[in-house]
């Protein structure tokens, strides 16, 4: 215990070895612990006279991105994170995760990932400098730092969704190269 009595040191939260990828466990001829979706319940049989037919159920392949995700920005274009969004399931879908990754972690890393492609185009019409409000000296630009803020927290997003898929994924899980997301994702 430290002078001013809080507790300092000890163990940390995610601290030490990270844990081995399920599919290299398996490769070497390993156990390792596949998690599966609890089929569902057994339908049983109902006795009434207030039972209809039945409601129809029909299945969907990838959950709708929300509306926000393709909402018109103020210069009148869509902000394209549902596209981003919809690459991010099918990547998953490949890889068999799907039903790992929540539909809200999925929209937060698209909304990040397309405000953060935002910030660089503002970059690229405005340049690196700007005016300062009141005395008009040159300063940065606000979306320089703005641009930086997303791209980590889309980064530290996508490390979240990667460390899920290589937990759980007993084939292959590394991206292609010529997966453009991928790219801009590591050429930091």
């Amino acid at each position: 215990m430290a002078k001013d009595g809080t507790n300092r040191g000890g163990r940390r939260v995610r601290s030490g070895s990270k844990p081995e990828p399920l599919a290299d466990r398996l490769a070497d001829g390993r156990t390792g612990r596949v998690l599966s979706v609890d089929a569902p319940p057994e339908p049983f049989d109902f006795t009434g006279s207030d039972i209809d037919e039945g409601a129809l159920l029909s299945g969907v392949d990838m959950p709708e991105p929300s509306a926000y995700l393709a909402a018109q920005q103020r210069d009148g274009s869509p902000l394209g994170a549902d596209e981003i969004y919809r690459e991010t399931w099918e990547w998953l879908a490949d890889k068999g995760c799907t039903q790992f990754v929540s539909k809200r972690l999925l929209e937060a890393y698209a909304q990040s990932f397309a405000r953060f492609i935002q910030c660089e185009k503002a970059i690229s019409d405005f340049g690196l400098l700007g005016k300062h409000p009141t005395t008009g000296a040159a300063i940065a630009s606000p979306f320089v730092a703005m641009s930086q803020s997303f791209q980590k927290q889309a980064n530290v997003l996508w490390y979240e969704i990667f460390d899920i898929v290589k937990a759980n994924c007993t084939t292959d899980y590394t991206p292609l190269p010529t997966d453009p997301m991928e790219r801009l994702l590591q050429s930091r």
